[in-house]
């Protein structure tokens, strides 16, 4: 049997209501992301990328459309469905980090698992694989405010890693660092996908998006062109 994409998205649309006004973020977008790919999503504000990112996340559901994760059809899914695909299928990287300020490394990379349920030793093992996944082994018991931007930030990887998710998508994930940590933050995420990892990164720099080996431009709520990049070659 093949194996279906990760992601399959069919005329995706969401239409936000303000007041009697209603906004078209999303208009009848298609995408296919194959199992390892590694691309990104660009588009000025207004895009609609941010959006896209929230369904393909399940964090949001379209107004209508098709998304099939893994070839499972999710968009008519409830809040608690989706709350355990997010869970289980998806990992995230944030912009600000979105860590807890008193817990250590370890604790901040441990959470995911506390609440898929795995057990205390299994736990532990993990979330030394994950760290050590980043290069951060030996921070494990330092917290966000011992850390820098750059360590901070594959703190964040870890956590997004630790459930072996499908897919690993990260909003701006350099967003708040400079440009030297940002180059070592994207080699990180190209070692992730090189170990099969599907990876989606939100961007709006384009040096950002040169590492990705497909770039799928956003303009107006719809897909205004998806190229694969010299990275591709």
């Amino acid at each position: 049997m093949s194996v279906p994409p990760v992601i399959e998205v069919r005329d995706l649309h969401r239409i936000y209501e303000v007041g009697a006004e209603k906004v078209a973020a999303v208009q009848g977008i298609d995408l296919v992301v194959e199992k390892g790919e590694y691309l990104a999503v660009m588009g000025s504000s207004g895009s609609g990328k941010t959006t896209l990112m929230n369904m393909l996340g399940c964090l949001d559901t379209p107004t209508r459309g098709s998304y099939r994760l893994n070839g499972v059809e999710i968009s008519t899914f409830g809040d608690d469905r989706l709350a355990e695909i997010r869970n289980r299928e998806i990992g995230f990287v944030f912009q600000t980090f979105n860590l807890l300020p008193r817990s250590t490394a370890a604790q901040n990379v441990e959470l995911p698992l506390v609440y898929a349920g795995v057990k205390a030793p299994d736990r532990a093992e993990r979330v030394r694989e994950a760290l050590a996944a980043v290069g951060l082994q030996d921070r494990a018991e330092h917290r966000p405010n011992e850390l820098s931007g750059g360590q901070r930030q594959r703190v964040a990887i870890a956590r997004a890693l630790v459930n072996r998710p499908t897919l690993i998508l990260a909003d701006e994930p350099t967003g708040n660092l400079d440009s030297v940590t940002s180059e070592e933050i994207m080699a990180v995420m190209g070692e992730l996908n090189s170990w099969g990892h599907t990876v989606i990164v939100v961007t709006h720099e384009q040096d950002i998006a040169a590492h990705c080996r497909r770039v799928v431009r956003l303009h107006d709520g719809g897909v205004l062109s998806d190229q694969p990049t010299a990275a591709a070659h």
